[in-house]
């Protein structure tokens, strides 16, 4: 009887953490595509009125990509602070406080139309990109931290179906007929702060993670408190002893700094991984899709009225594969996965190319260059799109893993910021041809991770460190094991 309750606070307290967290970041991705005609015009017209000469082509796709990317450069700052913000304040006050950047930005970018600022517009979207970096940095370290071992793959699933879910929210209300229309374009910049709301209202009713009271401020009866509303009367007890044990092991070794892994031999491989999955996930072409969707539709022939239909599709489609892949981790494994949906990527760019090139040529190649883009969406979901936050997670210890996830933030913003600023000119330059460069990349990422990555299933932490072992030092994993014994001899005669 007290399992019931318990399940419904964790739901609940996954969806008042996802609102304000990878929610915005979806959300903030997918509605810059509505309005961009708009902003284009807005842009033109500013110029005008503000040099009396017409804005030059150039300069225009400039200030564009200004506006669409400066957002990344946020999110690069949020998550160098995110994890230091998490452990001043707490991981629910820094979710908590971060919403207020959002209302800020949505102030600001709301203001730059009636006052003729386009600068308003690209310092509110660099403070938004700044909300969602802390974000997603903090909230998995929430989630992680307040959910039971049985239920962890699933509630960290939960920040890929948020994300996918702001980025369908996104694309509905950036429709004509809602906000996406020429009046309303400011509106709808300025409509992340309710999400930031949602989250002022929602969370603190939820209280602290238990692990972090007990752990970085050594706070008993706040820990026990928040472990009976999480874990109920009955099971509470089990998931202290996890904590106290944690606690106890953690005595020895202080978190780590980002850059502390870089100077450790024994997880050399691990963080080579890491980034090299991470770029891989952002330089695949997937936000090329996302940012300029509507760019390859009418490519494909659809009329300009129904391109944001078909745009919704493309949000369906990454929200359904976000729940299938949740599903299907644990039961097909990582390794298959991921690797399975690089090599679907390369085969589809080829497929768009061709469809592409030829689509003068036959009546049949708009549908099959919109099948491919489709088919993309959907591999990209169910390989790496949920896999590489998971692997992140999967491959470290826990000293280590929070400046994991740190050098994976500022990889995943870096990347994100490249590809939206050389995007517009690599499209121009190459036209259909820009694919080329994702398949060569996707079949590079495909076939390091065939060669490097073990399969992580159903194995514990240093099972998966030992898998490393003969990579990092050459080794077999025998003389790692042997090293392991010694180890545990020695702690034993203590």
């Amino acid at each position: 009887g007290d399992w019931t309750p318990r399940i419904w606070t964790l739901f609940l307290a996954v969806c008042s953490v996802g609102i304000g967290g990878t929610f915005q970041y979806g959300y903030n991705i997918s509605i810059i595509n509505a309005p961009t005609q708009h902003i284009h015009k807005f842009l033109n017209e500013t110029w005008h009125s503000r040099y009396g000469t017409e804005l030059s082509p150039s300069i225009l796709t400039l200030l564009w990509s200004v506006i669409a990317s400066i957002f990344s450069l946020g999110g690069l700052c949020g998550a160098h602070i995110g994890g230091t913000v998490a452990i001043r304040l707490g991981r629910k006050r820094a979710l908590l406080m971060n919403n207020f950047l959002a209302i800020l930005a949505s102030i600001l970018m709301g203001v730059s139309f009636p006052t003729g600022l386009f600068e308003l517009l690209m310092v509110g979207r660099f403070l938004i990109g700044m909300n969602t970096g802390i974000g997603l940095c903090v909230q998995p370290l929430y989630l992680g931290e307040v959910s039971p071992k049985n239920l962890r793959g699933g509630m960290v699933m939960g920040s890929s179906i948020f994300l996918t879910g702001g980025i369908l929210t996104g694309q509905v209300i950036g429709l004509r007929e809602l906000l996406g229309g020429e009046k309303y374009w400011p509106l709808l910049l300025s409509s992340s702060c309710f999400p930031a709301f949602a989250q002022l209202l929602f969370l603190p009713w939820f209280p602290e993670s238990p692990r972090y009271l007990l752990i970085d401020r050594a706070d008993e009866i706040k820990c026990l408190k928040a472990l009976k509303r999480f874990h109920g009367p009955a099971r509470y007890q089990l998931e202290l002893e996890d904590i106290q044990k944690e606690r106890i092991a953690l005595n020895g070794e202080k978190p780590r700094k980002p850059w502390q892994l870089f100077i450790d031999r024994s997880i050399k491989w691990q963080l080579i991984t890491v980034i090299f999955m991470t770029m891989g996930q952002q330089l695949s072409g997937i936000n090329a899709i996302y940012f300029y969707a509507s760019y390859i539709f009418k490519e494909a022939g659809i009329p300009a009225e129904k391109i944001p239909y078909v745009t919704l599709g493309t949000g369906a489609c990454e929200c359904l594969t976000a729940l299938t892949c949740g599903l299907l981790i644990d039961y097909m494994g990582r390794r298959f996965l991921i690797i399975g949906g690089y090599c679907l990527m390369a085969f589809w760019c080829i497929m768009l190319t061709l469809s592409l090139t030829y689509q003068e040529a036959s009546p049949w190649a708009p549908y099959l260059s919109m099948a491919s883009l489709f088919a993309f969406i959907l591999s990209f979901g169910l390989g790496p799109g949920g896999i590489t936050n998971t692997l992140t997670a999967e491959l470290f210890t826990q000293s280590s893993r929070p400046a994991a996830y740190m050098v994976a933030g500022s990889v995943s913003w870096l990347s994100f910021f490249i590809i939206g600023m050389l995007f517009p000119f690599i499209v121009n330059g190459l036209k259909q041809y820009c694919f080329v460069v994702f398949l060569l990349e996707c079949s590079l990422v495909a076939s390091f991770l065939f060669f490097i990555i073990p399969e992580t299933k159903n194995k514990s932490f240093l099972e998966i460190k030992r898998e490393f072992h003969k990579l990092n030092f050459g080794g077999s994993s025998k003389e790692y094991e042997g090293e392991l014994c010694e180890r545990s001899h020695l702690s034993n005669e203590f």
